[in-house]
């Protein structure tokens, strides 16, 4: 008897999990159904496989959502995060395994008992942050801990970037993953510990303090802090842990430009500028500098307190926010006009390679000593499509619903991939992917 997998959403995170599905569908006996608001979109991923099907699916609309779910075994949601609390509740109600790559939201865990009565299995955050660093980080602390190591610190930093030979613009960045997450990255307040005191960094200084990432092989990185570190002191079994942090992986120089655009408000969602169709880039930047003599360029500078031919200034004139051209969208907020205008300018190019990067950072006692063991892992893509983002996103999901659907997991309720039943086989297929981790102990 077949086992039915739909996977709503074909958009950049999807290659690599739904080549996974079909590759698997003739031994497993799957068949795969691709749905999404484009059907062109999930046509195309599914191409001419005897086992693939693609669907038309608006998920706003109610009934064709549950129709169509109520005709799957198992669900993967690669919708925005915000989505997947309706597609979790038909899956309760209908009665369907759900696995998602997103942050599981509080709404998301009180269907825990309900997912437990039911008998499913709902795992949300399975893809590559989170995911694979929850995966490859309990791996780790556990191996620690069974040589009897007491853990004092724990650092975990990732970023998906563009590979060193196809970086040819000032920001070092391109994009690999939804450009609004990446616009509205940050915003509320982000925490984490550092010697037993609670540190909270918001939104206006998140980009201002950094740490650096050293990984052999590819040189100095900066990083900024993640979110709620505090969440996985919990979920990592780390209660007592004087230091945690989880944090984003970018090229030097890259967050204090980013920080110049949240200084200037251009990562603001909060309101709609009248007329932004008409007005040009240099008229919004006009409307965001202080009055006064000087050009533009000159008043933001000045605002930001940085030189106004510096590194700041020049990544911000290579976007194109001085021009004269029009923004040409309509009662447009200052995010989505600035998320248009990267979409434009950090695209990746057909031939293009990404370059997935992780580090673990694990400090503990042994023996009356201290030692700290670091992981690294860095994958790098094949071209605009294959990317190392697809790959480190969507093959975890896919191994995840092979194990669901040869009733390998025992766990249900609403879960993260922390428990030993789920991480081990993972990260063992994914080695098969060219997925390695590198470890370096040294005593401190």
């Amino acid at each position: 008897m077949s086992t039915r997998i739909l996977i709503i959403g074909a958009g950049r995170s999807s290659s690599a999990l739904i080549k996974y599905c079909l590759d698997k569908s003739e031994e497993l006996s799957w068949v795969v159904t691709v749905a999404d608001v484009d059907p062109a979109a999930a046509a195309a991923k599914i191409g001419n496989h005897p086992r693939g099907a693609s669907a038309w699916l608006d998920v706003a609309k109610t009934n064709d959502r549950s129709d169509l779910i109520s005709r799957a075994d198992i669900v993967v949601s690669l919708l925005p995060a915000h989505l997947h609390i309706e597609v979790a509740q038909d899956c309760i109600r209908l009665k369907k395994h759900l696995v998602t790559a997103s942050y599981v939201s509080q709404e998301l865990f009180r269907l825990g008992d309900e997912a437990r009565d039911r008998e499913l299995i709902f795992m949300g955050e399975m893809g590559l942050d989170p995911g694979v660093d929850h995966m490859t980080a309990m791996q780790r602390l556990n191996v620690i801990r069974e040589m009897g190591g007491k853990i004092t610190a724990f650092r975990s930093f990732t970023g998906g970037l563009v590979a060193k030979e196809d970086n040819n613009n000032p920001w070092g960045y391109k994009f690999t993953w939804n450009p609004r997450n990446v616009v509205l990255a940050g915003q509320g307040t982000a925490q984490y510990l550092q010697d037993n005191k609670l540190k909270f960094l918001p939104y206006q200084r998140l980009f201002s303090t950094l740490w650096e990432v050293e990984v052999p092989g590819h040189g100095k990185f900066e990083a900024y802090a993640n979110r709620d570190s505090l969440l996985y002191r919990k979920q990592y079994s780390l209660d007592d842990i004087p230091t945690i942090l989880r944090g984003t992986i970018r090229r030097p120089g890259y967050a204090a430009a980013w920080n110049a655009l949240v200084q200037i408000g251009l990562t603001n969602a909060d309101f709609p500028i009248l007329d932004s169709a008409n007005i040009t880039y240099h008229e919004l930047m006009e409307a965001f500098a202080p009055s006064g003599s000087g050009s533009v360029k000159d008043r933001i500078a000045g605002m930001l307190d940085v030189p106004p031919n510096g590194d700041v200034m020049n990544r911000l004139v290579w976007l194109g926010l001085f021009t004269k051209k029009r923004i040409k969208l309509r009662d447009a907020t200052p995010a989505l006009i600035l998320e248009r205008l990267l979409l434009e300018k950090w695209k990746l190019s057909p031939g293009d390679k990404d370059l997935i990067v992780m580090q673990h950072q694990i400090d503990y006692e042994l023996d009356g000593k201290t030692f700290r063991d670091t992981s690294n892992l860095t994958m790098k893509g094949e071209d605009a499509t294959d990317t190392a983002m697809s790959r480190l996103v969507g093959l975890p999901m896919g191994i995840f619903v092979r194990l669901i659907s040869q009733e390998k997991i025992k766990s249900t309720g609403v879960h993260i991939p922390t428990m030993q039943e789920v991480y081990e086989p993972v990260l063992e297929e994914m080695k098969t992917f060219g997925m390695e981790l590198t470890h370096i102990t040294e005593e401190l």
